[in-house]
């Protein structure tokens, strides 16, 4: 009988542990776009330039570090494409036959839209618009929750030190849609533009891919390089996005943002 009262109170605390203390599943973020956001092999990099470390950064990669352990972030963007090669090169299907229910999917592209390759180039008005809807409708077939972002601004100053639009409806386009369909949107490029702009043309370098001539041995000139980040401006614009991503109070994401 002892025994008996024994295993009766066991099952009653387990499951009281599971009412309470349910465990908390993970949550999926997958992210397509291009340079600015993808992954980089540091170690290949730095290898290949001496041994050092090199700097260059996408801003996802970052993004782990403002999540916390429920989340599980799989970066599949890629250097050098567009809305229209990320499809037509494959990498798409291998994200969206990954989507389950309930996971997010990322979506920046527009730089490479603007390229004069026509494996890249795409119409902001109509091709470019139809490839992001596109993307959208797929995942939202899913189950899974897509968000839009505008592209990172590039670092291109004007004599009066006033920071030039270089994207124009590359930028507008995503976010018309995201109010056309109620889709949630992250207006990285205007984030960015307002720190770029406060920082100013020189501080602003920090951000940048900027490399002083001899530090590595591949690069003896250095490298200038204001559409690129480095780590630290990798880092400061994932923030850009963690903070806004946390105002939108798209659950259960946005709980899990620190």
């Amino acid at each position: 009988m002892k025994l008996f009262g024994k295993c009766k109170l066991y099952l009653l605390a387990l499951c009281l542990f599971f009412v309470y203390f349910k465990p908390v599943p993970h949550i999926n973020v997958f992210s397509i776009g291009d340079s600015t956001m993808c992954n980089y092999d540091i170690a290949q990099l730095s290898k290949d330039n001496g041994g050092r470390n090199y700097p260059l950064r996408g801003w996802m990669m970052m993004m782990p570090k403002f999540f916390d352990k429920h989340v599980l972030v799989h970066n599949d963007a890629v250097n050098g494409k567009s809305s229209k090669n990320f499809r037509t090169e494959g990498y798409w299907k291998k994200v969206i036959d990954s989507v389950s229910a309930g996971d997010y999917v990322f979506i920046q592209f527009g730089p490479n839209d603007m390229s004069k390759d026509t494996n890249r180039h795409s119409d902001p008005r109509t091709t470019f618009r139809q490839n992001l809807i596109n993307y959208i409708t797929e995942v939202q077939a899913k189950g899974a929750y897509p968000v839009l972002f505008t592209s990172v601004t590039k670092r291109h100053f004007d004599a009066k030190g006033n920071l030039k639009e270089t994207f124009g409806d590359y930028v507008q386009v995503p976010r018309e849609i995201a109010h056309e369909r109620n889709i949630p949107l992250v207006d990285l490029n205007k984030l960015t533009r307002e720190l770029v702009q406060r920082l100013g043309p020189k501080k602003s370098k920090k951000l940048y891919l900027f490399i002083k001539p001899g530090k590595f041995t591949q690069l003896p000139n250095g490298l200038q390089d204001s559409t690129h980040l480095c780590a630290y401006g990798a880092k400061q614009f994932a923030k850009l996005a963690a903070d806004d991503l946390k105002q939108t109070k798209l659950l259960p994401l946005a709980d899990y943002i620190k």
